[in-house]
């Protein structure tokens, strides 16, 4: 298809700025990535590339023509790479468009926003053009969570005529009537306490393009630290405080990435009552073990092995790959100061809480919450910890954290760590605008 009939289609034609166009590069490795966020497609090479790209609405579809590539085998690969459950993707197919230009045409199952760009070499990657489909609407994560819950509802069997938080937010969030609830005065009394459904948000670090630390067998941080949220997904939803359901929420529940900031701003969006982002520690030598807990600090970090981790984590970004030319300036700047002190104390207590239970079946690195400048704890009305469940560097700490068993009693100890929070710190009564 020529250029001028997909623009005469309506299309919307994207340039990328003038960048060095690579002479005889060689593609490394090709990715697609489907989530329900976003679908990313991954070209890594060993030269940097550029493209020109142009979208059609009617058929939905993306063409992208790579300069600096002949077509190759890994193409074929890449065509084959594509799953029927990707939301966006419907089929992509690569041709030799002209000498030096490769065209991908990516056939799309709904109309997209596209985003490409390239990322320079980071970490074990060469040079990536990457290419993310969005749907035309955001996804919002509330309305995502609110989705989960009814559905979650429609499977369960009916309750009893009861105080019903997760009911009422429902009913709220589709603007439905809901027949009030009869109930005694006992009842009502212990429902002015805390009426509400407390919600943790749980974060499993990296993911998609981005595997985290990899052990020395070959694990991945980002399948263990998924695994122990899903386990932890459990109980958390089966939960109660005070009589109140609890529900976990999860940043992903799927292998793709997801930028620093946008976890912050998914568990504000749900006003998560807590934070717990979940990963699997590495080091430089096989001999460091044990597991950590930390919060914010607004001072500079408690020790420099904190440091050294904070800065180590906040290079997700790098590695899982966003566009900075068009990433909000004002999103960066509102996470560097928008920590409060109250926060701080409430996630050292939190943190003191988990690793009181942790260490009842693992091996603790610190037993005190360490502190440091993570940017994903920098929600400011959130109390926020990640905890750093082993280090999966350690061969002997690598197996226990691949070990199904101890998934679970993690999970269970984390578990037990919320509990004990709130049994000390009671949530506080809240007003969702939902």
């Amino acid at each position: 298809m020529k250029r001028r009939d997909l623009i005469g289609q309506g299309a919307l034609v994207l340039l990328l700025g003038r960048a060095q166009i690579a002479r005889g590069a060689t593609v490394v490795g090709v990715r697609v990535w489907p989530a329900p966020e976003y679908s990313r497609l991954t070209i890594e090479s060993d030269g940097q590339l550029t493209s020109t790209q142009v979208v059609t609405v009617q058929p939905p579809r993306l063409a992208v023509d790579i300069r600096g590539l002949d077509l190759t085998p890994q193409f074929t690969e890449l065509v084959g790479k594509v799953q029927p459950g990707d939301p966006f993707i419907a089929r992509i197919q690569a041709s030799q468009h002209a000498p030096g230009v490769v065209r991908l045409l990516v056939d799309l199952k709904q109309t997209a926003v596209p985003q490409v760009f390239t990322l320079p070499p980071v970490a074990a990657y060469r040079h990536r053009l990457v290419v993310d489909l969005h749907p035309v609407k955001p996804v919002d994560p509330l309305e995502a969570f609110i989705a989960e819950r009814l559905k979650d509802a429609a499977a369960a069997p009916a309750p009893a005529p009861a105080p019903d938080p997760l009911g009422d937010l429902i009913a709220k969030q589709l603007e439905r009537p809901r027949a009030p609830a009869v109930i005694s005065r006992a009842e009502a009394a212990a429902r002015s306490k805390t009426d509400r459904l407390i919600i943790v948000a749980l974060d499993p670090g990296h993911g998609g393009e981005d595997p985290g630390a990899i052990g020395p067998a070959g694990t991945r941080e980002k399948d263990v630290v998924l695994r122990i949220a899903h386990r932890l997904r459990e109980r958390i939803n089966g939960s109660v405080v005070n009589g109140n359901p609890m529900r976990a929420y999860l940043t992903r529940d799927a292998d793709f990435f997801v930028p620093l900031h946008q976890r912050v701003q998914k568990a504000r969006r749900v006003q998560a009552d807590l934070f717990v982002s979940i990963h699997a520690d590495a080091f430089m030598t096989p001999t460091a073990r044990g597991a950590s807990v930390f919060a914010l600090s607004q001072v500079g970090a408690s020790s420099t092995t904190a440091r050294w981790i904070a800065n180590k984590e906040n290079q997700a970004d790098l590695i899982g790959g966003i566009d900075v030319k068009s990433h909000d300036r004002l999103v960066a700047h509102a996470l560097l100061d928008m920590s409060t002190t109250a926060q701080i104390n409430d996630s050292l207590k939190l943190g003191s809480a988990l690793l009181g239970e942790i260490g009842n079946v693992g091996r603790l690195h610190k037993r005190h919450v360490e502190q440091a400048g993570f940017a994903v704890l920098k929600a400011p009305d959130i109390p926020s910890v990640l905890v750093e469940t082993a280090f999966i560097s350690n061969p002997e700490e690598e197996s226990r954290l691949a070990s199904e068993a101890y998934q679970e009693q993690l999970s269970d100890a984390i578990m037990r760590g919320i509990n004990r929070y709130f049994a000390q710190n009671p949530p506080l009564a809240r007003s969702r605008p939902l």
